[in-house]
């Protein structure tokens, strides 16, 4: 059996077990390769979901107040009067919060949350949802979970029943 392997390498390399498991190791060096260079890499949409959907189920909460909001307008639509301003949804919301002293301003693209984002209102404070090892890393809207105060009646108003 010894026969068959080169004589030039010592004894303890010649066994059939050492060369066969050199040969499992390169073949599954050369598979972990391949999968690592053609494996498909999240796109920056994903990522953003992932880390949305993280802050949402174990993010600590904090108020926070709604700096701006920035609303970018298609290039065909009209412009819009003074008054319809309040409906349209906005791209950007920018607030503010504080932890332990210290006041972090953030900003938070909310273009692909439209259906959460409507009727904001900003002079209301907001509930703000970041990570404890690094509070800069937050948010203010998420699929899961919203710290958006909406437009609706107040819970005190008498609804006319007439």
């Amino acid at each position: 059996m010894y026969s068959l392997n080169p004589i030039h390498l010592p004894l303890y390399l010649r066994s059939p077990r050492v060369i066969a498991a050199a040969c499992v190791a390169v073949a599954a060096s050369a598979g972990a390769t391949t999968y690592l260079l053609t494996r498909r890499k999240p796109s920056a949409e994903e990522l953003e979901r992932e880390r949305r959907d993280l802050l949402a189920r174990s993010g600590r909460i904090t108020d926070g107040t709604i700096m701006d909001t920035m609303v970018a307008q298609a290039r065909n639509e009209p412009e819009q009067s003074p008054n319809q301003t309040d409906a349209a949804e906005p791209n950007i919301i920018i607030y503010n919060y504080r932890i332990a002293g210290v006041t972090y301003e953030c900003a938070q693209d909310v273009s692909t949350l439209a259906e959460y984002v409507h009727d904001i209102r900003t002079d209301l404070p907001i509930q703000v949802r970041y990570a404890p090892h690094n509070p800069g890393n937050s948010i203010v809207v998420a699929e899961s979970w919203s710290g958006l105060r909406l437009k609706a009646t107040h819970p005190h108003e008498q609804v006319d029943r007439g």
